[in-house]
């Protein structure tokens, strides 16, 4: 399987949102993903808040990957890796509350996502799959986070560990 990887150097200034966004959107363009295809604004939401949880939550700069499976049947894996040591930390946001529910849009448009150690930092990534149905709207929960149960998987789309070593944290669709 050829698997396209490209990669971004993100400052920590939470301006570098947009330009993560915008990058994004190039790449999906030259790799072949329309902008008009349900996964594309999928995929840049999910970009968005990866990035701006990296950003906002440890000061520092990150990089943000993305590797790019075949057109048919394939999946794009996004990857945020950071310097900071400390694992993502669902939250859930009440009513009014004007932060904290980037994990559970994470989690609800994501097929897969996880986090791993990666050098000093980690590195906390999810994944799309192409032909994935649209996801209809969820119903209203009360009394949990809603967030996927760990399923015990390591390896996302993309083989048996290539890129999760054992102690990575999975969550899948």
């Amino acid at each position: 399987m050829q698997v396209l990887q490209v990669q971004l150097e993100v400052g920590p200034d939470p301006a570098e949102v947009g330009r993560a966004r915008k990058w994004a959107r190039s790449r999906l363009a030259g790799s072949g993903i329309g902008l008009d295809e349900p996964c594309a604004e999928t995929l840049i939401l999910l970009i968005s808040e990866l990035v701006t949880n990296a950003v906002v939550h440890t000061g520092c700069p990150a990089v943000l990957r993305m590797l790019l499976g075949p057109a048919e049947g394939g999946t794009v894996r996004v990857e945020v890796a950071d310097t900071s040591c400390c694992p993502p930390k669902p939250r859930h946001a009440l009513g009014d509350d004007t932060n904290g529910r980037g994990l559970e849009l994470v989690d609800g448009l994501a097929d897969r996502w996880g986090w791993r150690p990666e050098g000093v930092g980690k590195s906390i990534w999810c994944e799309v799959d192409r032909d994935a149905p649209e996801v209809p709207a969820a119903p209203e929960r009360s009394g949990h986070s809603g967030l996927k149960e760990l399923s015990g998987r390591t390896d996302g789309a993309y083989g048996n560990g290539a890129y999760e070593p054992p102690c990575a944290v999975t969550n899948t669709a």
